[in-house]
């Protein structure tokens, strides 16, 4: 998880200051962002529901290899087309991931120890967001866009030898349990259905977050190493928040958490636009941070608890389909805003959705109820 989720992260600066320096206007950045997103729209389900019944260490190696490839493409073709392709690719790589490694989680806890495992995987989460844009930011200032894109592959194999060799200690699938159901039965649920809309505004804040920090950061002028310092504060934060996270939930209820998030989250956004200095967005940064670093778990934790037995991967994968539908359409959306009205209405949106998450959070009927 730390290696598979620091090389989404590098990608994603790569890839996104890579095209600036080509000459992208904001709506090609937001188009390359949403090229992330559209295999994981197409495949999650099925990866989820396949690793049901087959397991997923071959999936996991899947990954792997498409990460490798996704980012030895922009070193040898230097284009902005390529970097379209290594985005397509890295998604592939992100789909695995994101849909097997949380399932997993779960999988391997039992019912009283979901909590503080999910905790503890979405602190490694927090890790690899300082670790991979800062790891990104310090490779292009060191020896250019090209030459990053190729070193960063490194944390591709790392994933690679992992699975290679501790793989067989995964579990394995349960062809009969995830035979039936499907979609429509799971959105039958209209708590599901909720958390999984939810779920899709975190994963989309954060990723409009992650973007369009360096777009910022890169017309006020600051260095990739800033830009990537200033990200790393954001992702910082999350990993803080989540450390005293099941004492919030404990105390307030995991609801009341998850809208307070989504508020601060809110406010982190609209702070951006008045802001050029680095020290003062690394402050804004953290305050982002701090609101949004327990959407992601909280949310993880519904959902698996949630799941028919037997099928809880195909539940991620439909988390992440819908999670990917709104990250293919929001980023250029997105774009063509700030290509005609300047970046400042895009943060000003970003908040506006997060206020609207924390609303539909308010509506919930409260609880993580353990699944045995």
């Amino acid at each position: 998880m730390l290696f598979g989720f620091c090389s989404i992260n590098a990608a994603r600066v790569t890839f996104s200051l890579y095209a600036l320096a080509l000459g992208a206007t904001p709506t090609t950045v937001g188009l390359l962002v949403g090229t992330f997103y559209v295999f994981p729209v197409l495949l999650s389900w099925p990866v989820g529901r396949y690793s049901d019944r087959m397991g997923s260490r071959g999936l996991l190696l899947a990954g792997a290899a498409f990460g490798i490839s996704a980012m030895v493409i922009p070193f040898f073709v230097r284009e902005l087309v390529a970097l379209f392709v290594a985005a397509a690719l890295m998604g592939i790589s992100f789909t695995l991931y994101n849909v097997l490694l949380p399932n997993l989680v779960g999988l391997l806890s039992g019912p009283h120890e979901r909590v503080r495992n999910f905790s503890n995987s979405s602190l490694v989460g927090g890790v690899s967001m300082v670790v991979g844009p800062l790891l990104a930011g310090i490779a292009i200032d060191l020896v250019g866009h090209a030459r990053a894109s190729l070193f960063l592959v490194v944390l591709s194999l790392a994933v690679a030898v992992i699975v290679l060799f501790g793989g067989k200690r995964l579990p394995g699938g349960a062809p009969r349990a995830a035979a039936s159901g499907g979609i429509r039965g799971a959105l039958a649920n209209p708590d599901m259905v909720r958390v999984l809309a939810t779920s899709s505004i975190v994963q989309v804040g954060q990723d409009l977050y992650q973007f369009y920090i360096p777009v910022h950061g890169y017309a006020i002028g600051l260095s990739a190493s800033a830009i990537g310092g200033v990200l790393s504060t954001y992702a910082a934060a999350s990993f803080v928040v989540r450390l005293v996270m099941p004492n919030l939930v404990a105390r307030l209820g995991d609801e009341r958490v998850l809208r307070y998030s989504f508020y601060f989250a809110a406010f982190g956004f609209l702070l951006v636009p008045f802001f050029h200095n680095v020290w003062a967005l690394a402050v804004v940064s953290f305050l982002f941070g701090l609101g949004i670093g327990c959407g992601q778990p909280i949310t993880t934790m519904l959902i698996f608890s949630r799941s028919p037995p037997g099928r809880s991967g195909e539940t991620f994968g439909l988390r992440q389909t819908v999670n990917n539908a709104l990250r293919v359409s929001c980023p250029p959306l997105f774009g063509v805003v700030a290509t005609i009205f300047g970046l400042p209405p895009v943060f000003v949106l970003s908040a506006l959705l997060m206020g609207a998450g924390g609303v539909l959070s308010r509506q919930g009927n409260g609880g993580v109820k353990e699944r045995r």
